[in-house]
């Protein structure tokens, strides 16, 4: 459910608030195909910069070595790709 979420938004900027611009949608669409991806989307302002793509942990490699190659192909750009995980989050902390 997160994952279409995810690709919902990503919509959602792309056409409603054309905030998105191809470079991102080609990196989007790229990650939505591939095996073991359950959402991608724009992340950050907009007009460029990066997407989030929530991945089986067993397809991270898989996933960023397609990004890599399909986007070069498609844009004759490199993409950079890297693994993350979530954090704690916000949180108060006394001192």
């Amino acid at each position: 459910q997160f994952g279409k979420l995810m690709n919902a938004s990503h919509e959602s900027m792309k056409v409603d608030y054309e905030v998105s611009c191809d470079e991102i949608d080609i990196l989007v669409e790229i990650a939505q195909k591939h095996p073991g991806v359950f959402g991608s989307r724009l992340t950050g302002g907009g007009f460029g910069g990066c997407t989030v793509t929530l991945v089986e942990k067993g397809q991270v490699e898989s996933l960023c070595q397609t990004l890599r190659e399909e986007y070069r192909l498609k844009t004759g750009k490199e993409c950079l790709c890297f693994e993350t995980r979530p954090g704690d989050g916000a949180r108060e902390i006394i001192f």
